[in-house]
């Protein structure tokens, strides 16, 4: 074999041993987890991760998982915990503790801090027999499966399977909480997650930067707010302050001729796209790219046809949505 098949093999046979790994965590679940869950969502406070090692870098990915996801979450390492840390755990709280073996020597303080303050504790181990899971309140043993380093020394499939157990943990309570995209846009503000979730009022202009004129408006005037406004239209208004058309860059090559004798009313285009408050910026960039246009106004969806602001492809694209 070359050196790149040999690279592929082991790739490929990493993959498969922790495949079967998180074959085996599906069979095994059972009554532990169902009660895990149901600690976690009856509990008054948050719930507190800890490990040491591996499982410590696994509890700090699943603490932040479950916290983005509705579910209040907090990673303590059990040596920082050990020297004041342990205040950060109280009454009402739920502590979820991964380990292995069940015998890490740093656990023993927060084990014991749960013990003693009768705070519901959460074992997550691969050994029934060990101290955290005989100390836990809900006992959850992850099944024996061979680590991917063909050693066994090295945590691996074992890590896997405890990342897999917090997110089938963490996506039971979202669902159960009916946690919808709305409150994940809450929790992720920013980056790509939060670009796609963002909605056309959350990056509209409004108020006294809206290029909004009469239809009897003279175009000499139009033109002025046209380019006061800085979007390169201006929406024109009926009697009651209803959209009902808009003037742009193609009107005014179309009516050329005698610009300046016409209204607002005379030279728009009627009925033009609009889109609402609460759609996702995502489908105004895409209305947008499809009719070949940068800025729409965005229309309240109550019934009255007003324009509440207006939406430009450029403040979509700065912000992420594409």
């Amino acid at each position: 074999m070359t050196e790149p098949e040999i690279f592929l093999a082991t790739a490929r046979r990493v993959i498969e041993i922790e495949a079967r790994g998180l074959d085996a965590l599906a069979a095994a679940l059972g009554d532990s987890v169902a009660a895990a869950i149901r600690l976690i969502l009856d509990a008054k406070g948050r719930v507190i991760v800890s490990g040491m090692g591996k499982s410590g870098h696994v509890g700090r990915k699943i603490a932040a998982t479950l916290a983005s996801t509705g579910t209040p979450a907090q990673y303590v390492h059990p040596a920082e915990a050990s020297h004041g840390d342990l205040g950060m755990v109280t009454e009402g709280d739920v502590a979820l503790v991964l380990s292995n073996s069940g015998e890490t020597p740093e656990l023993s303080d927060i084990i014991a801090h749960t013990r003693r303050f009768g705070i519901p504790l959460i074992g997550v181990a691969s050994r029934a027999e060990s101290t955290l899971l005989r100390q836990s309140d809900v006992a959850i043993v992850l099944p024996r499966a061979e680590e991917a380093c063909g050693t066994g020394i090295v945590p691996t499939t074992s890590t896997t399977m405890t990342l897999a157990l917090g997110d089938a943990i963490a996506v039971a309570l979202m669902e159960h909480r009916r946690f919808t995209p709305e409150h994940f846009r809450t929790f992720h503000p920013g980056g790509k997650l939060g670009a796609k979730l963002l909605k056309a009022g959350d990056l509209m202009h409004d108020g006294a930067d809206l290029p909004l004129v009469p239809e009897a408006t003279p175009m000499t005037e139009a033109l002025l707010v046209m380019s006061q406004k800085g979007f390169g239209v201006v929406g024109v208004t009926d009697a009651a302050g209803r959209l009902a058309g808009i003037v742009t860059d193609g009107d005014l090559r179309r009516h050329m001729h005698g610009l300046l004798d016409h209204t607002a009313g005379d030279v728009m285009t009627r009925d033009p796209r609009t889109i609402g408050p609460d759609q996702l910026a995502e489908e105004a960039v895409a209305l947008m790219k499809d009719r070949k246009i940068t800025c729409l106004f965005v229309v309240a969806p109550d019934g009255d046809g007003r324009a509440a602001g207006i939406l430009n492809i450029h403040d979509c694209l700065r912000a992420g949505v594409v």
